[in-house]
């Protein structure tokens, strides 16, 4: 990291959000709602055209509904039955189903999408509020130190000029070769997982008369992935054997061999390729997320393998985790040193996720022969069982990691957790962009209490204990929870009193 001054013409914003990626721009959205000023700096004007991310899970679509584009994103997405594992022969040998809503928070399990279209209705937002500074078409150079903050140089790619913003903070969402990563001093750390595959992203006019899910072809020979992305969009993924490249399918017709077990057909008329790439699957974490005011985000902190489909995700979770932090502390109403919780409760959730991608990966690729014979007996048998199969079909992912705005204590059994979101979302207004946090008790607080505690910001909501609320608390043995404004539980506890006094010790909850 650079310590050159800032130029004379920096100007000043409380934070710099360097990338305008799904990250970023969630990042930028989620701070302007909260009233914090953003600039945000990318290398390209507009959304970049290529298909990455196909599927979100139904905990980031009300990351989306947060973003106020949960109607965009529901007519430009297409819901998801789940997952069958097939063999070579394309023959089932298990099948995860995912479809529906999920009860905790009231939309599709598994959503499949563009990421150049979502992109867009994100972008589209983000130009609604005012609060937002967008720059695109500019490279940034450097981030230096001054003072108590940072100045983020960049060059303009039209004029070729260069200019510096000035920053309490700047956020990394700069992807995997990330220049803020650099400041930082982090380096990734390799979880040993690396394979090649081929991507293909077709449209077509015909309807492929196909199961409306993911298919997983478990082959040690050529393992592949088919999913239907959108009405006329279908993608299909390939394990690239040695020698082979995306040089060798780059025509409709050089593809028709390897996706034509889907179209019964080996006629590609009615097909147009809109994209064959070979991208390299990594698990990776950087060894440290944040050095003083500047943070890593996304892609620039986590590489994960594709195959539980929570890479895009994970980076607009991290959005959600940090921004109200950060807001918390520009506006006074929380300490800085809650933005020490951002690390470790990211960054575990993330590595379990990319830790269970790489096994899931392994799983469904690797063994040869063998390999192929124990998926046939072992898959079925495995989702056979109740529990394993209700476990493996639920899309909650792992609580956050404790830390100090998580109870650490063992018996509080909804620390950690989300709260459920369409339960939540009913009580009291629903969730607010200024994103309060909320004590939910089924005991009635005194009113020189509840107003204290509203005074401080912290939206106090009394429910039936018979009431879904009611019933969510019973179900973690409390009666009452106290509700970060990321919608993770801080604390539970069977005596309210106990939760009403970490409020209070929370200052401006």
């Amino acid at each position: 990291m650079s310590s050159n001054p800032a130029t004379a013409d920096a100007v000043t914003s409380p934070v710099v959000i360097v990338g305008a990626g799904p990250t970023g721009v969630t990042s930028a959205i989620l701070l302007a709602q909260l009233g914090v000023p953003v600039v945000v700096l990318d290398r390209w004007a507009d959304v970049y055209p290529q298909p990455r991310a196909v599927h979100l899970d139904d905990e980031v679509f009300t990351i989306l509904d947060r973003l106020g584009v949960a109607a965009e994103f529901t007519a430009i997405s297409r819901p998801a039955l789940g997952l069958r594992l097939l063999d070579r022969d394309l023959r089932v040998l298990a099948e995860i189903d995912r479809g529906g809503l999920a009860p905790s928070s009231g939309y599709p399990r598994a959503n499949m999408f563009d990421q150049p279209v979502l992109e867009r209705v994100l972008r589209a937002r983000m130009h609604e509020l005012p609060l937002v500074d967008f720059r695109g078409d500019v490279i940034v150079t450097d981030v230096a130190e001054v003072g108590d903050g940072y100045a983020v140089s960049y060059t303009d790619r039209t004029t070729g000029t260069g200019q510096t913003v000035g920053a309490r903070f700047v956020l990394g969402c700069d992807g995997a070769n990330s220049i803020v990563r650099q400041a930082v001093g982090a380096t990734m750390q390799d979880l040993r997982f690396e394979q090649r595959w081929l991507v293909i992203d077709v449209t077509s006019e015909k309807t492929l008369d196909q199961w409306e899910g993911v298919h997983q072809v478990c082959d040690s020979g050529r393992a592949a992935t088919y999913m239907r992305v959108g009405a006329d969009r279908y993608r299909w993924e390939f394990q690239l054997r040695d020698g082979e490249s995306a040089a060798d399918y780059a025509t409709l017709d050089d593809v028709a061999p390897l996706i034509e077990p889907w179209t019964t057909e080996s006629d590609t008329s009615g097909f147009e390729l809109v994209r064959v790439a070979e991208y390299t699957f990594r698990a990776m974490i950087a060894d440290r997320w944040r050095r003083e005011g500047l943070f890593l985000l996304g892609d620039a902190a986590h590489l994960t393998p594709p195959f539980i489909g929570q890479g895009m995700g994970a980076g607009l979770r991290d959005s959600m985790n940090l921004a109200w932090k950060l807001a918390g502390v520009l506006q006074g109403r929380l300490p800085e040193d809650v933005l020490d919780s951002y690390e470790p409760e990211r960054k575990q959730h993330v590595d379990t996720i990319i830790r269970l991608a790489k096994l899931t990966g392994v799983v469904m690729t690797s063994g040869g022969r063998v390999g192929n014979a124990l998926r046939r007996y072992l898959a079925p048998a495995a989702l056979a069982v109740p529990r394993a199969r209700r476990r493996i079909a639920d899309s909650e992912t792992a609580p956050l990691t404790r830390s100090d705005w998580i109870n650490a204590r063992r018996r509080d059994r909804l620390a950690g957790r989300l709260a459920p979101y369409a339960t939540i979302s009913r009580l009291n207004g629903g969730w607010s962009t200024d994103q309060p946090f909320r004590l939910i008790t089924t005991t009635e607080l005194s009113y020189p209490v509840r107003h204290a505690l509203e005074a401080r910001g912290c939206r106090v909501i009394r429910v039936e204990a018979s009431s879904p609320a009611g019933t969510w608390l019973g179900g973690g043995r409390a009666r009452a929870a106290l509700v970060r404004p990321d919608g993770t539980v801080l604390m539970s506890a069977q005596t309210p009193s106990l939760v009403v006094n970490e409020a209070f010790r929370r200052f401006a909850c």
